[in-house]
């Protein structure tokens, strides 16, 4: 079932991809494994996927022994800076930098594991209060603060945008997201690359790849709904 889930969502990101004139090359899937089993993970790994997204260090740090090593874990869900050190070297990219505190612990955590961890800038795009993310007019003051750490480089901006029925209606949150990310390209700020904007899930990954998406996030449409125990 997963596998055939897969091929769906490939199918629906290709016709994406043409309607935007993009490269399929030009979109990464990452797999959303949150509260899902191994079996499953597996069963994805073994379709050919090897971007995994999870939304707590634990899980993380839980699942990553028992599974193959070249999987690509991320962190996408909301971090404590007490959490940041069980991340080094078992997470490729942490998307959810929402504050000069974070990135600081970050950044010395990633000092002290002699490495540079990719970080994006989470953006609260739609201003939603339930919704962690900087405010967009306060993100480029963030990411100005941000980039003078050592431990870490800014690859982009990542935004969670809200829950609907009707996809189109989150288009304006991914198109001011991809033009903020242009705007602060054009700003040349040292240690900083715009080339990720890491937008779009289950139920609107396909506008987010018509308004410039590189990396999507998919767990249900993957995996069927969450498993909470």
């Amino acid at each position: 079932m997963i596998r055939e889930n897969l091929d769906l969502i490939e199918e629906r990101i290709t016709k994406a991809c043409e309607r935007a004139g993009r490269p399929r090359d030009a979109v990464t899937l990452i797999c959303v494994t949150k509260t899902k089993p191994l079996e499953m993970l597996q069963e994805a790994y073994d379709a050919g996927q090897r971007n995994f997204g999870e939304n707590k260090v634990q899980e993380i740090c839980r699942k990553k022994p028992e599974l193959p090593d070249d999987i690509r874990w991320h962190m996408i869900g909301h971090l404590q800076r007490n959490k940041v050190r069980q991340l080094m070297g078992n997470t490729v990219m942490i998307h959810s930098v929402d504050s000069i505190r974070l990135a600081e612990t970050i950044s010395a955590e990633a000092e002290k594991a002699g490495i540079v961890m990719p970080v994006l800038i989470e953006v609260n795009a739609a201003n939603e209060d339930s919704k962690f993310g900087v405010a967009p007019d306060r993100a480029e003051s963030l990411i100005r603060a941000v980039s003078g750490l050592r431990g870490i480089h800014i690859e982009g901006l990542m935004t969670i945008a809200p829950y609907t029925d009707d996809p189109e209606t989150n288009r304006p949150y991914f198109a001011a997201l991809r033009e903020l990310a242009v705007d602060i390209s054009q700003k040349c700020i040292d240690n900083v690359s715009m080339n990720v904007l890491s937008m779009g899930m289950t139920g609107d990954f396909e506008v987010a790849i018509e308004e410039g998406a590189t990396i999507i996030r998919v767990g249900t449409g993957i995996f069927g709904e969450r498993i909470y125990t």
